[in-house]
This record gives structure tokens, C-alpha cells and sequence, in this order.
């Protein structure tokens, strides 16, 4: 057994099903040699990553218990494990080239840690990720679904979003109250968009921020004529391209 305990406010849910952890870490493609598992625990991924020698391996761990256990365990990590805080720590100190990200994600901040990856985008080519389900539904749908939202546009502007399998409650340690899920993105050829990344962020937030609203409503403070095609629609109606092209115009609207 075990003797770290899975902490509510890190959102610990330590995955107990092997046969899993090898289909989660076998997801992962051959994009990059150069990989970093988030939030390893116990380091049940942990020990089948080991496995792939090919794998320039490091992990990041912000739980001192977690990270007392796997220096004990897994002596092979030795010099491999950044005791940080995924969300803060100036990833680019643990890799300076592209890297691919790996792991069980905490419920309570996979959204955050998907900002994240969007920050380092340009770095990371591949993500392979369990997640709570309802995220991860949110994060592959497409136009027209409820679940789609600012992190499916963002996300999917610059990544191709598998989802992958669905994972039951029961083979975590505690179980979750929640289904979980396991994705995969993949870096498109997208080098940069064709208008200002900031401001396309900007507009994607502000317009599902008032999800329920017309578009010419919600995002009536940047502009109150908007293309007229776009003016009665909902943010779920539009796709990526079209939040570009609505960028765009309001780029276009700036610069007059």
C-alpha cells in the first residue's frame, strides 16, 4: 500500500488500474522525445513512461508527500522531478525545446492547466490528458453543442482534440463522483492567426461570457455594427473560423 494520502484541495484522485495507465501512456504519439508528466502522485503513469527509454523524461509535482514517495520508489527519477506548481512554474527552465505533456489531471484546475498548454503552445506539440469527463466533452465538441465553449475555441484554433476513452469512477483511489476521460491534442500546422491573438482571445471570452445572448448584445462594447451574418447568432453557433474572421473585422475596426 501506498502511505501518500490523496489530498481534497490538491484534488487527488490516485488512478489503482494498470491496464489504464499503460492504454493512457500508450496514447501518447512520437511527436517529441522530450516529456513532461503533470502531477505524477505515486507515479502510476509514472512507472510504464519509465518503460519507453526513447522518452527524455521529467515530471512536475507540487505535493511534497507525492514527491518524498517517488524519490523512494522510483530512484531512476532522481534529478527528473521539479517539486513546482504546474500553473506558475517557467516550464521552458524544465524543457527549452518542444515537449509533450502527460497526465491524470486534478479536477479542480484541468481547465487552468489547459490555459496553460495555450501559453506554451509553440513548445508543445502534444497533450495526452485525464480529465473530468464533462471537460473533456467541453473541450473536443464542436460548434452547436452546450458544452461548447471558450476553452473548445482556444483550444481547438491551435490543436486537433481527440477524445479517446471514458474512464469509471471506480479504479481511482478515492473514486471521483464524476466519470473521468482521456484525450489527446495534437498541434496543428497553425504557425500564428491571422489577426491579433490577444484581441481573439478577448472576443471569444466577452461572447461566451453571455453565452445566451445575440452576438450583436454581448459583443456590442467592441463594436455596434457587426457583420450582419453574425449580428442574431450565439457564441455555440460560431466555429473557430468564424471567431477569426469576427477578430478580424474588429481588428480592421481598430486600426480605422
Amino acid at each position: 500500500m501506498n502511505s501518500v494520502r490523496p489530498k481534497k484541495n490538491l484534488g487527488q484522485h490516485f488512478l489503482h488500474d494498470l491496464n489504464i495507465a499503460r492504454k493512457i501512456v500508450g496514447s501518447l504519439g512520437n511527436t517529441t522525445t522530450n516529456v513532461l508528466e503533470v502531477g505524477p502522485g505515486i507515479g502510476v503513469l509514472t512507472r510504464f513512461l519509465l518503460q519507453q527509454k526513447e522518452f527524455n523524461l521529467q515530471v512536475i509535482e507540487i505535493d511534497t508527500e507525492s514527491v518524498n514517495y517517488l524519490e523512494q520508489n522510483f530512484p531512476e527519477l532522481k534529478n527528473r522531478i521539479v517539486e513546482a506548481d504546474f500553473l506558475k512554474h517557467n516550464l521552458s527552465t524544465v524543457f527549452d525545446e518542444k515537449f509533450s505533456i502527460i497526465g491524470n489531471f486534478p479536477y479542480n484546475i484541468s481547465s487552468q492547466i489547459f490555459f496553460r498548454v495555450l501559453e506554451y503552445k509553440n513548445q508543445v506539440p502534444e497533450v495526452v490528458g485525464m480529465l473530468q469527463k464533462e471537460v473533456a466533452e467541453r473541450i473536443a465538441n464542436g460548434p452547436g453543442s452546450k458544452a461548447y465553449g471558450i476553452l473548445s475555441v482556444l483550444l481547438q484554433a491551435f490543436y486537433e482534440i481527440e477524445y479517446l476513452f471514458t474512464v469509471p469512477q471506480q479504479v481511482f483511489t478515492p473514486p471521483p463522483k464524476v466519470q473521468s476521460a482521456v484525450i489527446r491534442l495534437t498541434r496543428n500546422n497553425l504557425k500564428e492567426l491571422p489577426c491579433s491573438e490577444k484581441l481573439f482571445f478577448r472576443v471569444v471570452k466577452t461572447a461566451f461570457n453571455q453565452r445566451r445572448k445575440m452576438l450583436r448584445k454581448s459583443l456590442g462594447g467592441l463594436s455596434k455594427n457587426l457583420p450582419e451574418q453574425f449580428a442574431t447568432m450565439r457564441p455555440e453557433q460560431l466555429s473557430v473560423e468564424s471567431f477569426i474572421e469576427l477578430t478580424c473585422f474588429f481588428e480592421n475596426i481598430e486600426k480605422e
